[in-house]
Order: C-alpha cells, then structure tokens, then sequence
C-alpha cells in the first residue's frame, strides 16, 4: 500500500519505532563521526532487540519471541 510522503499517520508502526529510536538513542548522543555513530546505534539495535522487553510481546525481547514462536510452529 503507497504511503502519501508528509502522511506518517498512515504508518503507525515504523513512527512509533522512529520516535522511540530518536527519543532514546539519537537525542542523547553527540556523535564525533560515522564510526562512533555506527557504535552507538548497533550497541543500542542489540538492546532493543535482545534484551529489552516490549509489552506488545507480552513483555519478551522479540529475540526471545521470535524463538518461542519458532519453536510452537517448529520452523527450525
């Protein structure tokens, strides 16, 4: 489906994503070059995704959820 630019109501997910990359990575860092940049930003990726509990997956890493539904659909 096209999202019209300038319309971020029409796609929920990746605003509410964007906002909270921006409000806990990006706005707390000054970044003194790409490298450090990339750093920052893959340190926190892995946190988001391996460790912090969201509650839209019943409070799981999605690491761990998508192993959980992995297993009960036995996709390995």
């Amino acid at each position: 489906m096209y999202i019209k630019p300038g319309s971020p109501w029409e796609n929920p997910f990746i605003e509410s994503f964007s906002s909270t990359f921006r409000s806990e990575c990006l706005n707390r860092w000054v970044f003194a070059n790409g490298h450090e940049a990339q750093v920052v930003t893959e340190q926190w990726r892995q946190e988001y995704n391996l460790h912090r509990p969201h509650s839209s997956l019943g409070y799981l890493a999605p690491a761990v959820f998508a192993q959980q539904v992995r297993l009960s659909l036995n996709l390995d």
